[in-house]
């Protein structure tokens, strides 16, 4: 019988793998704004500091092996936007489409109301369709477009 797919907090066995999910989006995605390949030693200060400033980084497990992960930041540093969060959720390339993603925004919701938390954002590049539409499902409503505000692949 096959496992199913479980939430947890995320443990630092499980960095290796996110380390790969970040670095395949890196590589493949505008959906994380950086270059460079991250390393192990960013993973392992990111972990400390979400857990520092009392954030929550969630794994996805499939037959004991990370293949999602989601967290959120503080939106902003001004004191009053306190009551509001910015998610990230990312799933392993062999993984997307089976719920995934869908189990860690579930679970980053509950835990920002039980922070009580009032707004999530997710900041979201125009190109990528498919995590607008898993948004709008979730509720998510566009509010903004700031345009060509980010450069990756040689364009804005």
């Amino acid at each position: 019988m096959e496992a199913t797919y479980y939430i947890r907090e995320t443990r630092y066995g499980d960095l290796p793998a996110i380390l790969e999910i970040m670095n395949e989006s890196i590589r493949n995605s505008t959906a994380i704004y950086e270059e460079e390949p991250r390393n192990l030693a960013y993973v392992e200060h990111w972990l400390e500091a979400q857990k520092k400033s009392g954030m929550p980084v969630f794994s996805c497990l499939h037959n004991e092996a990370t293949v999602g992960y989601g967290t959120y930041g503080q939106f902003r540093p001004k004191y009053g936007y306190r009551f509001s969060v910015e998610h990230s959720v990312y799933v392993d390339e062999f993984h997307r489409g089976a719920g995934i993603g869908q189990l860690l925004l579930t679970a980053l919701i509950d835990r920002a109301k039980a922070d009580g938390l009032h707004r999530m954002i997710a900041g979201i590049d125009a190109d990528n369709h498919g995590s607008i539409r898993f948004h709008e499902k979730n509720g998510f409503v566009k509010s903004g477009h700031l345009k060509e505000v980010g450069f990756k692949f040689g364009r804005f």
